[in-house]
């Protein structure tokens, strides 16, 4: 007689409004078997957490073309996975530069039509000091907002650029540079994100340029605001690495930010990204 088993989605909430600690093991996340139940559950947490698992290069990828990815990262010649960190020996000074940007609150592909699902980190090396990764859940940041300022805010388009973003780490950049970030665009988004699924997210982050049709000083009130609000208590989350962890994340619908660590400690982590499958409207 065959006896048929299924493995189930075994996990624990972190906090109220953001994240989930997932509890199988690596044997049971690699046979794709929880694939639905982990995309699912990452909508509905926004940050999932998962301890201890020491994911090698390779399963990592598997892992995240399991759940719809790709294992193609976004500008790296067509590689599979992508380290991050500041360290001269991993990087060009450009890439450096770039993920600078990743210390203050962002979504990852504003300059995109469609921004990448979300993204798994797994710690290689750790900082000798700082270096958490926070997350705030732009979906419960909108859901608690008084029905008076999403009448306000629910029409408004953002202007997103990436040279904004570089500002907030080089604020006098040399004129190439300037060129350079000024190069890559600047795209119209909107500052409430209604997903197909009729959830509705706020798009805030460091690529935020200006709220349409708003002077300079109410746009910046507008934007600060709302990126006080969203990555306050209630919505934020910050991941404490130890080597081996992994963390994924619902770009759709999270912040998130590097915090401050010595650039020179050799701190990395690798990076694979879930396929977009949403345009922003």
């Amino acid at each position: 007689m065959n006896v048929m088993t299924t493995t189930k989605l075994r996990y624990e909430p972190i906090k109220e409004k953001i994240g989930a600690r997932v509890l199988n093991t690596k044997e049971e996340l690699l046979s794709g078997e929880l694939s639905a139940e982990i995309n699912d559950l990452l909508e509905a947490r926004g940050v999932l957490v998962f301890k201890q698992l020491h994911f090698t290069e390779e399963e990592q990828i598997v892992f995240t073309n399991q759940l719809g990815g790709n294992a193609t990262e976004i500008g790296v010649d067509g590689g599979a996975i992508f380290s991050i960190s500041l360290d001269a020996g991993e990087h060009h000074k450009s890439v450096i530069e770039y993920l600078k940007g990743s210390l203050f609150w962002h979504v990852d592909g504003t300059m995109n039509p469609v921004p990448v699902r979300g993204s798994i980190l797994t710690s290689k090396v750790l900082p000798t000091w700082g270096g958490n990764t926070e997350f705030a859940n732009c979906y419960a940041a909108y859901d608690d907002l008084s029905q008076e300022v999403k009448d306000k805010i629910d029409p408004l388009r953002v202007v997103h650029a990436m040279w904004v973003s570089q500002l907030y780490h080089t604020p006098e950049p040399s004129m190439e540079q300037l060129l350079d970030w000024q190069s890559k665009g600047t795209q119209e988004l909107p500052l409430v994100w209604t997903h197909r699924n009729g959830r509705k997210s706020l798009v805030l982050g460091n690529t935020a340029r200006n709220v349409v049709g708003q002077d300079f000083e109410e746009s910046a009130r507008t934007l600060h605001g709302l990126r006080e609000h969203a990555t306050s208590e209630p919505y934020h989350y910050a991941h404490e690495w130890e080597v081996g962890d992994s963390v994924m994340w619902d770009n759709t619908g999270t912040l998130h930010r590097a915090m401050p660590y010595d650039p020179d400690c050799g701190r990395l982590l690798k990076r694979t990204i879930l396929l977009g499958e949403e345009e922003f409207s």
